[in-house]
């Protein structure tokens, strides 16, 4: 993967996956440095699942046998001199259950890789699970993108799924809108 947003989705597809209703993404760019955190309230991990996250070969999909989003955003953050940190409160543990991960890359870095698409990583994680409550923001030092389903679902009402093809064209123009505005 060749973009921040790839694994954006790929990590955040992980909180879709622990049944989260509530996922937050938040992108914080300086001139020097990305900051990156997805926090859910999916069922968590428990301390074990915590110790083997950096390893391949460890997952706890079904479907496959390794579990590379994570071990791949740690070894692309240490390559520009950042990191990755992952915490996790299981849903046995507390009702406050989720994970938060937070990653932070130095710009200015030959392997730093660029933030790419976000608009379509979203629109693709809206159109996958229209009924969780995705909050997006996005500063940058020109100015901030904000996205909120909540907020659409609370305009729409609850008849109307954010996986139309309508509605997903309207989030999308929304997305680029805010984006062309702070490019300007």
């Amino acid at each position: 993967m060749d973009e921040l947003a790839l694994y954006v989705l790929d990590i955040t597809m992980n909180s879709v996956r622990a049944g989260a209703t509530e996922i937050t993404i938040t992108i914080e760019e300086t001139d020097d440095t990305i900051l990156l955190v997805i926090s859910d309230n999916g069922c968590g991990m428990t301390e074990a699942q915590l110790s083997k996250l950096s390893d391949p070969f460890f997952t706890t999909r079904t479907t496959r046998k390794v579990g590379l989003g994570i071990p791949f955003l740690k070894m692309l953050a240490e390559m520009t001199g950042g990191y990755v940190k992952v915490e996790s409160v299981h849903e046995s543990v507390s009702e406050e259950h989720g994970t938060t991960t937070t990653a932070l890359f130095y710009k200015n870095h030959v392997d730093f890789i660029p933030v790419g698409n976000m608009t379509d990583t979203l629109v693709t994680l809206i159109n996958g699970s229209p009924e969780i409550n995705f909050t997006f923001i996005h500063k940058m030092p020109e100015g901030e993108v904000n996205f909120s389903s909540e907020e659409i679902r609370s305009i729409l009402g609850k008849d109307i799924s954010l996986a139309e093809p309508e509605v997903l064209a309207w989030i999308r123009g929304n997305i680029e809108d805010q984006y062309n505005e702070v490019d300007n």
